[in-house]
């Protein structure tokens, strides 16, 4: 493949490695060394099914004895379309053993995506879980393609063909022998979610997957639990989630906790009782927001003044939270707002950031004692970084992607001439080596008064209110930057009164003058303007990982901003009859 070649060329191939480390010989050494220990817990219709290790193994070798008998070429694709399971891992776990390349899809994805995806990957096969839509079975990406159901598919999601899970499990003898596959073999396509335009697939190898985990061991420390315990419900296609959940379960004690979905998701992270919890910035928002609504902030801030009622108050909200028994809890995806960090160390969490992509892996976690809010820590030792003349965090290191799947002149360009990769995002390094991310290089805009804004910092900052559930802040060419937001669902509901308008359109105005008394002059917000359709996967504007669409936001609403910067209004409504015109126009 031309995209392992340009990686080979950088020098990643240097880095000595230990074959006892990699995924499948970690498995290996898990069937039989700890047999008898939990390691997936499945809830369905209320009740839970948990597997050890040796009954994990055995559906899994069983599947390989299936896949086996097809007789494809040896580094054929496998889809994974399905929202997190048990039967997610087994089926990567099985897709490894056999000698072939698991390829994991979003199952939010829309039918033209997926389609579009499964002809650029070119699966033999595609295991099929739970999905809140049925695939596109009609289009011809997917008309040759071999469906295995997980037992959580839904029956009108599934392909007439396809095979039964719980059939190949009853009727295969399994798998006997432990293959391996080499350090350098490719092991996955990841799809980047699509923020800066068409989804990318990023080919990772069994070594990379591996240093992924070992980079989070300095984070995760001695864990005082003979078994830690995680809740796994962030898209396992992402490649935080692959890495926090599925590699730490292979290189420490972890049992890995399923969730049936939102309706259930605190009764899972209640039940699983985890020791570690990994999230994006906008659910730990939704808790402390969650714990607002039960407990006024201001009074909630005193509470904890106060010696002999702070444990009693800080254990009754981190037991509501789920995280009474968590050791660390991480953020990561987007930026998180400073102040919420240090709110979840008042709570005597131990809250950190980290930072990766799906080209580089997890490359960044704060080492035990030198924790410093708003920076993601330090270097991975398997991850050189520095800070280019523009400002760029570059990467060189042996996590880096092996190349773009069919698209080496991508991949090349990817690279600078002595083999970093452009992460390109804007960074600083401090005197003790830890990395703060500043925001896009891309995302920095001109304003026609030639002044340059980076917004993630301004979106930040907004993204502390209570009020707000998505922001975005846009400006190029415009006088000044401004903010695109969606309120939170509860003041959603009251905005059909005019009257409740005018004063939410106060309190917001507060909260523009609030985050620009922190902004120098040429960054200020000249004004809010309050979306009335939410942002979802569905309509396009966030991407399946829940970041923001910049783009296709401004080519939504580009038509507005001069009319709107031209209303001198601070905050305005954006009303129902535009998205109504916009669906139809």
């Amino acid at each position: 493949m031309q995209g392992v070649a340009q990686a080979k060329e950088t020098g990643l191939e240097a880095t000595c490695f230990d074959d006892t480390d990699l995924p499948l010989q970690r498995i290996y050494s898990s069937e039989l060394e700890r047999p008898s220990q939990p390691f997936l817990t499945q809830p369905t219709n209320g009740q839970s099914q948990t597997w050890t290790w040796s009954e994990a193994l055995l559906e899994i070798r069983r599947i390989v004895a299936w896949i086996t008998a097809q007789n494809w070429p040896s580094g054929s694709r496998i889809v994974i379309l399905s929202k997190n399971c048990a039967w997610w891992i087994m089926a990567d776990i099985a897709v490894w053993m056999s000698g072939h390349v698991s390829v994991p899809l979003y199952p939010a994805l829309r039918d033209e995506s997926l389609a579009a995806l499964f002809a650029h990957s070119e699966p033999v096969a595609c295991f099929l879980g739970e999905l809140d839509q049925p695939p596109p079975f009609h289009a011809a990406p997917l008309q040759s393609v071999r469906f295995v159901r997980f037992p959580n598919s839904k029956p009108e999601h599934e392909s007439p063909e396809s095979e039964n899970w719980q059939d190949i499990i009853r009727n295969r003898n399994p798998f006997e022998g432990r293959p391996v596959r080499a350090a350098e073999d490719l092991a996955t396509i990841i799809y980047t979610s699509g923020t800066t335009g068409q989804p990318k697939g990023v080919m990772q190898s069994f070594r990379s997957l591996s240093l992924m985990g070992k980079s989070m061991e300095p984070a995760l420390g001695n864990s005082p639990y003979p078994l830690d315990r995680i809740l796994s419900y962030l898209p396992l296609a992402h490649i935080a989630e692959r890495a926090i959940v599925e590699m730490n379960s292979l290189i420490m004690p972890l049992h890995i906790f399923f969730t049936e979905g939102q309706q259930t998701f605190l009764a899972d992270l209640q039940r699983s009782q985890c020791t570690v919890f990994f999230s994006i910035p906008r659910l730990f928002l939704r808790f402390q927001q969650g714990v607002f609504e039960k407990v006024p902030e201001k009074k909630l801030a005193r509470l904890l003044k106060f010696p002999v009622v702070n444990r009693i108050v800080r254990n009754k909200v981190l037991k509501g939270l789920g995280l009474k028994h968590a050791r660390l809890v991480a953020s990561g995806g987007a930026a998180i707002p400073v102040e919420l960090v240090h709110w979840y160390r008042k709570l005597g969490v131990n809250f950190v950031e980290g930072y990766g992509m799906t080209e580089t892996g997890i490359t960044h976690v704060p080492l035990p004692s030198q924790f410093r809010a708003g920076y993601v820590g330090n270097a991975s030792p398997y991850a050189d970084t520095r800070i280019s003349d523009a400002g760029e965090v570059q990467i060189k290191g042996p996590m880096n992607l092996l190349g773009y799947y069919k698209n080496p002149d991508l991949t090349q360009h990817a690279f600078t001439d002595d083999g970093y990769f452009h992460t390109g995002d804007r960074g600083e390094i401090d005197e003790q080596g830890r990395l703060r991310i500043v925001g896009r290089l891309k995302e920095e805009f001109k304003t026609a008064k030639g002044k340059y804004v980076v917004p993630a910092p301004i979106e930040k900052l907004l993204s502390v209110s209570a009020m707000l559930e998505s922001v975005c802040v846009l400006g190029t060419g415009m006088s000044a930057p401004f903010c695109l937001a969606v309120l939170v669902p509860d003041l959603r509901k009251e905005t059909e009164s005019r009257l409740r308008r005018e004063s939410l359109s106060q309190t917001l105005a507060h909260e523009l003058d609030r985050v620009n008394n922190q902004l120098d002059s040429h960054e200020q917000l000249r004004f809010l303007v309050v979306c009335h359709q939410p942002w979802t996967i569905e309509n396009g504007l966030l991407t399946p990982t829940l970041k923001v669409r910049r783009t296709a936001l401004e080519e939504l609403f580009n038509n507005n901003f001069t009319q709107w910067e031209q209303s001198k209004s601070r905050v305005l409504w954006q009303d129902r009859d535009d998205d109504d015109k916009k669906a139809h126009g």
